[in-house]
């Protein structure tokens, strides 16, 4: 699991990190909410805990802009310690609210029930070169970028990255793309949403190949690389 601490005292955050280090835990340490929101789309973290008063704006204002983009668990940690600040940020979703001073054996346990809680519900995140994969949230990222994707193409993306390296046949993914087989699909369908796939995915200029078609059989994503955290899709 991938933490993200936004907090600008350093210090501080150094300590949050070594008191809540364990086997199988990876941090992000970001100081202002642009830079927290450049590795939220870059790096896929999958529990955030969250200062209030940063240099170049308010923990609340990225709150509500993770909000809008996943339901990740959220832990406000901050100095502001007023009911109407703690009922703002649980309001607009935190998940957890400390203020401080604190006790770094009452957030470590805080944040293992937060992980707990969160634990088997969310989906394989894969990362591979430029992109980052993350299909229990539904965020696709390529170079920190968000991509906009279709159903479809959510779907068709999720069997390419689980049987990558193995060819897929083109009957296999028009069933499993259209599963309830009500209707007859024409296969001129599948090819339109692999091509759709392939112009988001892969530079207009030539470059890696990821989607690659294999001549009489179907397609398949590329084998080299790649790796899949939490479980396998």
């Amino acid at each position: 699991m991938t933490i993200q601490i936004v907090e600008d005292d350093r210090a501080l955050s150094d300590g949050i990190m070594l008191a809540l280090k364990e086997p199988g835990l990876e941090f992000i340490q970001d100081v202002t909410v642009k830079a927290a929101a450049e590795s939220f789309g870059d790096k896929c973290p999958e529990l955030i805990i969250l200062d209030v008063n940063l240099p170049d704006g308010s923990g609340y204002d990225y709150l509500k802009w993770v909000r809008e983009r996943s339901k990740l668990p959220v832990l406000m940690l901050t100095a502001n310690d007023m009911e109407m600040d703690e009922v703002m940020g649980l309001t607009l979703g935190a998940d957890d609210y400390m203020t401080k001073p604190f006790s770094l054996a009452v957030l470590r346990a805080r944040i293992q029930a937060l992980m707990r809680r969160t634990k088997g519900q969310s989906g394989s995140v894969y990362e591979e070169d430029k992109f980052c994969f993350d299909f229990g949230r539904l965020i696709f990222t390529r170079e920190g970028k968000e991509l906009s994707l279709s159903v479809n193409e959510q779907r068709l993306l999720s069997l390419f990255v689980e049987n990558r390296g193995r060819v897929l046949t083109r009957n296999i993914l028009i069933d499993r793309l259209w599963s309830d087989g009500g209707e007859y699909v024409d296969e001129n369908a599948l090819s339109v949403t692999v091509n759709r796939l392939r112009s988001k995915l892969e530079d207009k200029k030539g470059g890696v190949s990821y989607i690659q078609t294999v001549y009489r059989q179907g397609y398949m994503w590329k084998k080299e690389g790649g790796s899949c955290s939490d479980k396998e899709l």
